[in-house]
């Protein structure tokens, strides 16, 4: 769970391969929204003071809560109205509604309770996940990963599609630019980023790091 205040100008959300179910107290009556995965860059924008909480959702654990593959998400911010029936929703404003002075942390704990919900009337999750994003973490090639769970690269390529958006090759990509921004921030140089985090290069890095963030990395962090 996360929660945001808006300040002022855009917010600029990173793709991360995950999914959120967010609500937020702009409108008369708050909004509901689920943001689907991002092949780049998001800019977000609100009045400033609007309060946001949400539920982030691990990559390919999103379409169980949600009820739509992935991949008709990708790159999109949609009312929760669209993929929940009406009364489904209507139950969670309701409960929204109870919080008063509850604050952002009863928020937090309403869409919990809905998503937990939705999870106990969902299909088992597919048991070759975990391993997905595992082994693209890891550094393994597609190939490697598709061997790993027993599966021909296009069937990897249809289930990713499915789980997390995109496929496989675009989903290491947003992992390693993750993984590779963790260690910047912690102090480490470029460099040696470039190299832990599997760049060829930290030219490589740097071309990434556009493409992904639409900033330079020296500006991101910044």
């Amino acid at each position: 769970m996360w929660t945001r205040t808006a300040g002022a100008g855009e917010q600029r959300v990173l793709p991360d391969g995950c999914t959120d179910l967010i609500w937020s107290d702009t409108g008369p009556a708050g909004e509901l929204l689920v943001a689907g995965p991002d092949t780049h860059a998001h800019l977000a924008s609100a009045p400033p003071g609007s309060h946001y909480v949400g539920l982030r959702f691990a990559p390919g654990a999103g379409p169980a809560v949600l009820g739509v593959p992935a991949h008709e998400l990708r790159n999109l911010r949609v009312p929760l109205a669209a993929l929940w029936p009406e009364a489904q929703v209507r139950r969670v404003r309701e409960r929204l509604a109870e919080a008063g002075g509850g604050g952002r942390g009863f928020a937090g704990r309403v869409l919990e309770e809905a998503a937990l919900g939705r999870l106990r009337d969902a299909e088992p999750p597919d048991p070759a996940l975990g391993a997905v994003v595992a082994g693209l973490m890891g550094g393994a090639s597609v190939s490697e990963v598709a061997a790993t769970v027993g599966l021909g690269e296009r069937q990897l390529h249809r289930r990713s599609l499915a789980a997390f958006g995109y496929g496989p090759k675009t989903l290491a990509r947003v992992l390693r630019l993750n993984r590779a921004l963790t260690l910047a921030r912690g102090g480490v140089p470029y460099a040696e980023v470039a190299l832990v985090a599997g760049y060829a290069d930290q030219a490589h890095l740097a071309r990434e790091v556009r493409a992904l963030a639409g900033l330079p990395l020296s500006r991101l962090l910044a």
